[in-house]
């Protein structure tokens, strides 16, 4: 082989330099902005305990997450008639910025502190390009976190643990 075969390889490393930075510009000024503009408006609307966060990680990574801080204020009340009661704090919907400028977008779930963290610690819901992101994905995105955080919390219906009523 001769080194001017190179020359494809060469320019298809260029193209994809390019590719990188023009995603990770339309992540700078544009989809970076509207998640967090679009999760802003989620904690607005809906007061239950959750916070926006902007986060530069090691490096060049960012990320934009909504976690759940504390407990909606309209239940303290409730919850503090039961004094064992632990919220388990920082469940979070996380959309960051890949090296190859995709946003990959995953769930976190909360760790109880006595338990040591597992593989179903996280769930990954998708990476997408810069300009696949739009209102109505990071909206369905943040459905999908409230249904597996409402999952992991609320215990499984009686029947539901393996065991079945027999009809006699």
């Amino acid at each position: 082989m001769k080194i001017e075969h190179l020359d494809e390889r060469v320019n298809e490393y260029k193209n994809s330099i390019k590719t990188v930075v023009e995603k990770r510009l339309l992540w700078k000024n544009t989809t970076k902005k509207l998640i967090v503009n679009t999760l802003k408006k989620a904690e607005e609307k809906y007061p239950i305990g959750w916070q926006v966060q902007e986060l530069n990680w090691i490096h060049s990574n960012e990320a934009v997450n909504i976690t759940f801080d504390s407990f909606p204020p309209e239940l303290i009340e409730l919850t503090n008639q039961l004094p064992t009661y632990q919220f388990l704090q920082g469940s979070s919907l996380v959309f960051t910025l890949l090296h190859n400028g995709d946003v990959s977008i995953l769930i976190l779930f909360a760790i109880p502190e006595r338990s040591m963290p597992t593989e179903d610690d996280s769930e990954e819901l998708g990476s997408y390009s810069p300009e696949q992101i739009t209102e109505t994905l990071i909206t369905e995105k943040i459905d999908n976190f409230l249904k597996e955080v409402i999952r992991r919390d609320v215990p499984l219906p009686p029947g539901k643990m393996g065991f079945s009523k027999e009809k006699n």
